[in-house]
């Protein structure tokens, strides 16, 4: 159908009332009819055609059933916005058009979509204007959203304008009411930036959300009072601990008081929307209200720790109270039982973000518990510098939609103190927001005045509701300030002299807030002042307690999941049979090379099933390679029910083209695990390629690990090399945190190490740093050698209650090495060997003992066969740490007699060398290396042919 004028933006509406008059023209609205009617030549009822006006507003869509059960404070469900009728809208139009010459008319067109340009550019630009800086310093940007800028003028301000997809609940306002209602809900105390998003389903829910409330929620008084009551718990808590324990370090939450009103109010529709568990990460800054008022940690365990008077106890272990963890469960007001963790953290402020989304997917993952990821949530909380300045914040980003990472969606919470250290926002990102990073998720962000809890509350509800339903990111921008400077002793005045004059003078948000109620008649002055004293009472009660009872720190105890688990000593854990029967490996083989008919691997994957059949069918004494052995390990486990989870970058088929986990149909893409079809009811397998991305990997993987203590964890570097990105994972949580916070781990951390000619970045995996972080048994420290200790090795992580992470220098070239063999009957008849010994020369004839370490010994083995040297023992250390020194004094007893050398492929600044020397007494030792280097290898692979040779020359010499 040709038209008789052109509709504009309109025209996909005409289209559709077309298409409906033509298919029944009941369907439309009587002035639709006449116009379709005589634009058909069909006869109509005799009336004027209406003008239809053109008009940047098209109809408001139809509004979806509202999500969630109701519990929107005061609101009740929000009630979907009347339609407009097709009669209202046209008549409308006529209004407008039909009774105004031509040039009238077009001048009220042009108007009207000036009216919905304002509309748009409120949703869009509105959250620069919002009051959102409590200290009002917060520079305006130029007035973009005057009427002028739009061609309308304060005579137009009682002119009524169609209100479009403005979800006002009428279809027409004057010109002044819609601009109030904009302002209302775009720019007064919460400022939202969502429109650069591309999903048109996300903006129509959150505008119809915020729109028909005015970002405004409905509190009754016991709410109200509900809000005061946080305040003044937050305030009481951190003037009385300023008072009794004055310089002490405790980073204040004072000026961003409305943090405890958030995060209640955050449990309370956590539970409403059928919530079952929120893990928590946060830096320092306000953790310990957080811990007391939200956590329910007793207060006697936090004055303990600020009166610090068991230094004996404490030497060399623990950790300061503003890093500490806790986990609690809080009945909401709706009876449904929230369980709530706060995850342990260094001071890397951002760090923890990973951990605790490892730890959310291990909690939904679980025995299946969460499939929808709706029951358990991740609340990170952010300070404003760190936020934007940590990489570590976007590797997390990036995670959150990927397959082997989502968690359903974080809610971020920013506490804004609009300074980092010292540094001021101009010198600590180039963004607007500290929250810009977050539109690389196209996530929502909630601009919010801390000293308008109300506000705060209602981003909670949106926050809350939104992951509920769109199960993505979204973040709180809570626009605060710090009282004291970074800490307590610290001088902020030094440095922002200006703000700090404006925060002396300043009044308490609970102050604040207190008087607006008694404006409002919702409660008095010294009611408010009763609530402080009562609040004052209890803190001064507890403290007298804790003082009288000499109270001391206590250790959190394993519970729950891992109080069948234990940590400790090496040596009181028991060792456990590893070996699994050949019938049972051969059972196994034939699975792994099984694929389903239909399915079509790559010609060389076609051979490696092959390879894995015959193997099943042979005698158990054939050799096979690496890769069969560890999947035999992860098979094994699978088959007992032990769940795995296998994660890194290329895991999935594996760096050096050696694993074949996944494989792939040529023909179709799709993908095929043998290992996930090994038998009904085994173990869950869960193998995933991750982004390049080390550190936001690694603290995810280790996080999931804290979570299923029952699980096999693993996490693959692409060399072993790139662990050096997750450092602060390695340094500040799995080597330190059984001794910083009694917390158990056994994540298993597979570095391809050994030195080939790859270059620097592509030998080492920094061997010489992990054993320097060992001590008291904390982690496990493997370089392997051959397929059946990598098979027991992993399988004893399980096998044996004792939970230590374990870090392996897996093999490259070894992969494929001739002799870097085993058998089945090595997996079905041996065990896990901390120091192989050498079987292969008489101990009487040995003059030479060479100790080393990985692929080093086949370099050391063929020379010694080229050399024909039966005079030679080579003794391989497979573990590294723990290792005792009786476990070395035995391997060399057989030997009294003979020189001892320690062989390295390192630098002599490298490997395992030092780390020998200084624990272990061994008699007239020297190493044998390479020179002392500030880079872990040459670039020049004729180099390192030429340093290998002399290496290994040397130590036959």
């Amino acid at each position: 159908m040709e038209f008789d004028r052109d509709f504009g933006v309109n025209q996909v509406f005409v289209e559709d009332k077309y298409q409906r008059w033509r298919d029944n023209p009941q369907a439309v609205d009587e002035a639709w009819q006449r116009y379709f009617a005589q634009l058909a030549g069909l006869a109509a009822p005799q009336a004027r055609t209406p003008v239809l006006q053109t008009s940047a507003l098209s109809q408001p869509l139809p509004v979806p059933a509202p999500e969630g059960n109701g519990q929107w404070n005061g609101h009740g469900q929000v009630a979907a916005r009347p339609p407009v009728s097709e009669g209202q809208f046209a008549a409308a139009l006529v209004d407008l058009g039909d009774h105004s010459p031509e040039a009238q008319r077009l001048a009220a067109e042009e108007k009207q979509e000036a009216v919905a340009e304002l509309i748009q550019s409120y949703r869009d630009r509105g959250h620069l204007f919002a009051d959102l800086d409590p200290l009002g310093l917060r520079q305006k940007p130029a007035p973009e959203l005057e009427l002028a800028n739009f061609g309308l003028s304060e005579d137009d301000l009682d002119t009524s304008f169609a209100t479009g997809d403005f979800h006002v609940g009428v279809p027409t306002l004057t010109l002044r009411e819609i601009v109030a209602r904009l302002r209302r809900t775009y720019c007064r105390t919460i400022g939202v930036e969502y429109m650069h998003g591309e999903d048109p389903r996300i903006k129509r829910w959150l505008q119809e959300r915020m729109e028909e409330a005015g970002n405004e929620p409905l509190l009754d008084r016991e709410e109200k009072l509900r809000i005061l009551d946080r305040l003044t718990d937050a305030e009481t808590l951190e003037t009385f601990l300023h008072k009794k324990y004055i310089g002490a370090k405790r980073f204040s939450l004072e000026g961003g008081e409305s943090l405890i009103p958030c995060m209640d109010w955050l449990i309370e529709e956590f539970a409403q929307h059928e919530g079952e568990e929120i893990v928590i990460g946060m830096a320092h800054r306000g953790r310990l209200n957080l811990l007391a008022n939200i956590l329910d940690k007793d207060l006697s365990e936090i004055f303990v720790e600020f009166e610090d008077k068991d230094a004996q106890a404490m030497l060399g272990r623990g950790d300061v109270k503003y890093h500490m963890g806790y986990s609690s469960d809080r009945v909401a007001k709706n009876g449904r039982k929230i369980h709530l963790s706060l995850s342990f953290n260094p001071s890397h402020l951002e760090w923890v973000n990973a951990v605790v989304e490892g730890r959310v997917r291990a909690k939904q993952d679980r025995d299946g518990r969460d499939p929808t990821r709706k029951k358990v949530l991740p609340v990170l909380i952010h300070g404003d510098a760190a936020v934007v300045g940590q990489g570590l914040v976007f590797e997390g980003l990036n995670l959150a939609n990927l397959e082997g990472y989502r968690t359903g969606g974080t809610i971020h919470i920013v506490i804004n103190n609009q300074v980092g250290f010292t540094t001021d926002p101009q010198d600590s990102r180039s963004t607007y927001y500290c929250t810009d990073i977050a539109r690389a998720l196209r996530a929502p962000v909630f601009h919010v005045n801390g000293e308008d809890p109300e506000a705060v509350v209602w981003a909670v509800q949106l926050a809350v509701a939104y992951r509920q339903t769109f199960q993505e990111d979204v973040l709180i921008d809570l626009y605060c300030y710090r009282k004291y400077g970074h800490n307590e002793a610290d001088e902020p005045a030094f440095t922002q002299p200006l703000m700090y004059e404006i925060i002396r003078r300043r009044p308490p948000a609970r102050e604040i807030y207190a008087r607006k109620l008694e404006g409002d008649g919702v409660t008095t002055r010294d009611e408010a002042q009763e609530l402080m004293v009562a609040r004052v009472q209890k803190l001064e009660e507890e403290l007298e307690r804790t003082r009288k009872a000499g109270l001391k720190r206590r250790v959190s105890p394993l519970a729950g999941l891992w109080s069948h688990y234990r940590g400790g000593p090496d040596r009181d854990a028991p060792e456990a049979n590893t070996a699994v029967s050949l019938e049972k490996l051969r059972e196994l083989l034939r699975s792994l090379s099984r694929v389903p008919k239909d399915f079509t691997p790559h010609e060389k994957i076609g051979k490696l099933l092959e390879t894995r059949a015959r193997l099943a069918e042979g005698r158990g004494d054939e050799p096979f390679d690496w890769a069969i052995g560890e999947h035999l390990a992860l098979a094994s486990l699978l088959d007992e029910g032990t769940p795995v989870r296998f994660s890194g970058q290329d895991s999935r088929r594996g760096t050096f083209s050696h694993r074949h986990a996944v494989l792939r149909d040529v023909r179709t893409g799709l993908p095929y695990t043998p290992l996930a079809n090994l038998r009904e009811g085994q173990g869950v397998i869960e193998i995933y390629d991750s982004p390049l991305s080390e550190a936001g990997v690694l603290g995810f993987d280790y996080g999931f690990s804290l979570d299923t203590p029952d699980w096999l964890t693993c996490w693959e570097a692409q060399f072993g090399d790139f662990a050096n990105g997750a450092q602060v994972v390695i340094d500040q949580f799995i080597t330190s945190a059984e001794d910083k916070w009694n917390r158990l781990s056994h994540v298993v951390l597979l570095l391809p190490h050994g030195f080939e000619g790859q270059g620097p970045e592509h030998s080492s995996a920094r061997l010489e740093r992990f054993l320097q972080l060992c001590a008291e048994d904390n982690i496990q420290v493997c370089n392997l050698t051959t397929p059946a200790q990598l098979f027991h090795a992993l399988r004893r992580q399980i096998v044996r209650p004792y939970r230590k992470p374990l870090v392996v220098m897996t093999p490259k070239s070894l992969l494929r090495h001739k002799h870097a063999v085993s058998t089945l009957r090595d997996l079905a008849e041996g065990s896990f060997q901390r120091i192989i010994p050498d079987g292969s020369v008489s101990p009487e004839k040995v003059k030479r003992v060479l100790l080393c370490t990985g692929k080093v010994y086949y370099d050391l083995l063929a020379a010694r066969e080229e050399k024909k040297r039966d005079d030679v023992a080579i003794l391989r250390i497979e573990q590294l740490y723990p290792l005792a020194e009786e476990h070395i004094k035995a391997a060399l007893d057989p030997y009294p007699e003979a020189k001892l050398f320690w062989v390295q492929e390192e630098a002599f600044n490298m490997g395992a060398w030092y780390f020998l020397r200084a624990r272990f007494h061994l008699r007239r030792i020297r190493c044998i290396s390479r020179e002392e280097s500030a880079s872990p290898a040459t670039g020049s692979a004729a180099a390192h042919k030429l340093e290998q040779q002399r290496l290994v020359e040397e130590a036959f010499a």
